[in-house]
């Protein structure tokens, strides 16, 4: 990898070179090595979307779309990232003290059944849902006869194009999201004269109206539901949530091209050499403590002052702008691979080599090279069907496929989250339906953490920033279901949260919902900006406040256990039940692995920035230094596993999908080969004990762990297990796995593995 940030980067090894990619180029030469081309960076298609997990992805940060790709008619399905159902909530549960209470005193009786059961008490509310925006309808005709159809994703250009022929006309089409001007742009057009004609329309499954204005212009107009829409209705009686407004403007060329208004909601297009489509939208959404109702925003005066300036464009300026702001980020980074790095990769040890040594030496500035030049030989794959090359790869293991993967992270991230717009959710900003999978709610018990992994490694740490601005809604939110749920200092947010920063437990078991810990983890990115960037008025302004108020929630969290040691009472590990020593089912205990680890991490962050800002004398950072040596540690296990509870309870589902207890090693930093070589032999019995198999972020997240157990044939391994094929038909009866479109799958679709694999290579 080639690029301006830092990371860690492992000594040694005859795989690494270690040199800035012009002085890595400039040493081929000399060695008399012949340049590799850099390959084609494209997402192919071989014919229209059936499915959603078939359209290409494209978006702004804010504004995003899904393209379909057809003939007879195209769909770009809309997203906006401030579209959410309901408004600010109350993450406070006044009687959460007393039943707290009551759990921690079943727990300290050994009573974990019974302390599970009384738990679903501190259960709070569920989250809202994130909304589809709508869709963009061409209707081009019936029982197109075509040929030569080609629909591609161009991760250089972030754009998409669709091509195919009819007769003897030449059809294409070319979208993107341009984040200078905040409109989706579509170009159509012909090689013959005349040859562009369709109908487009608006649509949205939410509370709307559309009409069309000045002939060129079609408004959309709605809101989203006030409330929550309860069980499988989508609807809601109270529409009175964020108001949003698209504007789809049309321009055409050509002596000959006419346009005309039908039924006062769509526009029809005859005639006409080429055709521009730009659509900007807006909502009213303020702040995630504003509610809807009180919103001084207008979306219809905000989209037009957007389509305003962007129309003040030709297609080619808009078109320039756009690839110039997203080139400079994109084109920071590159990576080759060859055949050669099988034999590499399948080795269990890297080799060390002073020469190759990177210490005092930024990550990306290194740049992947191997000793056997047989990539020279290499065919070009990249105008395949991305399909086909998943599914040979478990045959051909072709390694541009896996550069085309990492790419596509990146691509991903700089279109879902940008400075100012709101952070990656579940699915980052691309869902066409009104109920999606766990609402596309950020989930901080790894998913929303995963989602940002790539941005400093990878070289795009602009893209943190939304990150960065959630944590600071969740640190005001937080203290409020801190006092009053925990009676604590500080702040706290747990499993699941939304567009509102919502900090509360989430409804319903225990297993999930009850985790305190979701807060202090994304803390922690705070600090790994910091440690990558040195920037030290970042440390100063942002994260350190925010990490002492993290610190201060669990300084209060933690309290008297056996042995005088530190506990945390009630602590669950994410999602994971055990069997109680009654034989019982339970989920809630005391100080699981997963709970010590985060919070060594958050004080360790604290007394760094400390230091480094000259705050060391604190009450936080005393109370820190006296709590640190009473924290219990991480214990191995009869079987030489690693314990993810404080007791060694029997685990009901060894292949659990989660590897919370494990955190340590990565994203954390309490275990390493160097300094705790016991516990790293721990963690890869862990590992072979949980098994390869599981959702894709699951297996991205052991891909990391193996990687930084420096076992690199079992990282590649489960590299080769995400890349296969799911089939959406078919899509429950695998986990994990990449869908046409290189989506990672959960299944069903979910994009933390898209960027969680990224932070392994």
């Amino acid at each position: 990898m080639d690029g301006d940030g830092g990371s860690d980067c492992d000594t040694g090894g005859e795989w690494i070179w270690v040199r800035r990619l012009q002085e890595a180029e400039a040493a081929a030469v000399a060695a008399g090595w012949q340049a590799e081309e850099s390959r084609p960076l494209k997402v192919v298609f071989a014919s229209p979307a059936k499915y959603f997990t078939d359209a290409a992805p494209i978006g702004n940060g804010r504004l995003g779309a899904m393209v379909w790709g057809g003939v007879a008619s195209e769909r770009l399905q809309l997203n906006h990232d401030t579209l959410w159902t309901g408004g600010p909530g109350n993450y406070t549960n006044p009687n959460a003290p007393t039943v707290l209470s009551k759990v921690r005193s079943l727990v300290g009786k050994g009573l974990y059944a019974e302390a599970t059961a009384v738990a679903y008490d501190l259960s709070g509310d569920q989250t809202q849902i994130y909304q589809p925006l709508g869709d963009i309808d061409l209707a081009f005709g019936q029982h197109i006869k075509y040929t030569n159809y080609k629909r591609y994703l161009d991760l250089e250009s972030a754009t998409v194009n669709v091509t195919y022929t009819v007769g003897e006309v030449v059809y294409s089409r070319e979208h993107f999201s341009s984040n200078p001007h905040q409109v989706i742009a579509t170009k159509v057009s012909a090689n013959k004269p005349g040859a562009v004609s369709f109908t487009v329309s608006l649509a949205t499954p939410l509370d709307h109206r559309i009409h069309v204005t000045d002939t060129n212009e079609i408004i959309m107009e709605g809101c989203c539901a006030g409330e929550r829409p309860v069980g499988d209705d989508s609807a809601s009686d109270d529409p009175t949530g964020i108001k949003f407004c698209a504007i789809l403007y049309l321009q055409i060329s050509g002596a000959n091209g006419t346009l005309q208004v039908l039924n006062d909601n769509m526009l029809k297009l005859d005639g006409a050499d080429s055709a521009v489509l730009l659509l900007a939208a807006a909502t009213s959404f303020e702040g995630p403590f504003v509610k809807p109702s009180e919103s001084t925003l207008n979306p219809k005066t905000s989209a037009f002052t957007t389509l305003n300036m962007a129309r003040t464009m030709s297609y080619s300026q808009l078109k320039a702008y756009h690839m110039d702001d997203y080139q400079s980020l994109f084109q920071r980074v590159s990576l080759q691979l060859s055949r050669g790095s099988d034999n590499v990769l399948r080795g269990n040890s890297l080799p060390n080599s002073p020469e190759n040594s990177c210490q005092d030496i930024a990550v990306s500035h290194c740049v992947e090279q191997i000793s056997d030049r047989s990539w020279l030989k290499e065919l070009n794959n990249s105008d395949k069907p991305t399909v086909d090359r998943i599914i040979s790869f478990v045959d051909d293991e072709d390694p541009s496929l896996v550069e085309l993967l990492f790419q596509f992270g990146r691509y991903l991230l700089i279109s879902c989250s940008r400075p100012g717009t709101q952070i990656s959710n579940l699915q980052g900003i691309w869902s066409n339906d009104t109920r999606p999978p766990w609402d596309a709610a950020p989930h901080p018990n790894i998913n929303l953490q995963m989602n940002y992994w790539p941005a400093l490694p990878c070289n795009l740490s602009e893209c943190q920033e939304p990150l960065f601005d959630f944590i600071e809604s969740l640190s005001i939110n937080g203290a409020k279901t801190a006092k009053v749920n925990y009676e604590a200092s500080g702040w706290v947010s747990h499993q699941v949260t939304d567009l509102w920063a919502k900090t509360s437990p989430d409804a319903g078991d225990p297993m999930w919902a009850l985790w305190p810990m979701g807060g202090s983890w994304l803390a922690t990115h705070l600090w790994e900006h910091y440690s990558f960037t040195l920037d030290t008025q970042f440390l100063e302004k942002t994260a350190y406040p925010l990490l002492e108020g993290s610190a201060s929630f669990l300084l209060s969290w933690l309290i008297e256990g056996q042995g005088g040691q530190l506990e945390t009472n009630p602590s669950t590990s994410p999602e994971h039940y055990f069997i109680a020593p009654d034989g019982k089912k339970a989920c809630v205990s005391y100080s699981t692995t997963m709970d010590m680890s985060v919070i060594r991490e958050v004080f360790s962050a604290v007394l760094l920035s400390a230091d480094i800002l000259g705050k060391s004398g604190t009450d936080v950072v005393q109370r820190i230094k006296k709590a640190l040596p009473r924290l219990p540690p991480i214990k191995i296990a009869r079987d030489i596993t690693i314990m993810e509870w404080a007791r060694d309870f029997q685990d009901p589902e060894v292949h659990h999908r989660h590897v919370s207890h494990l955190f340590g090693l990565y994203p954390g930093h309490t275990m390493t080969l160097e300094q705790t070589p016991d516990l790293c032999k721990a963690v890869g019995n862990s590992l072979y004990k949980r098994g390869d198999e599981g959702p894709g972020w699951s297996t991205a997240w052991k891909m990391a762990l193996w990687a930084h157990l420096h076992n690199s044939e079992h990282a590649y391994k489960m590299i080769l297990q995400l890349i296969s094929l799911i089939d959406p038909k078919h899509e429950v009866e695998k986990e994990g796995g990449l869908y046409s479109n290189l989506f990672a799958a959960h299944p069903p679709f979910q994009i933390d593995a898209n960027f969680g694999s990224r932070s392994s290579n």
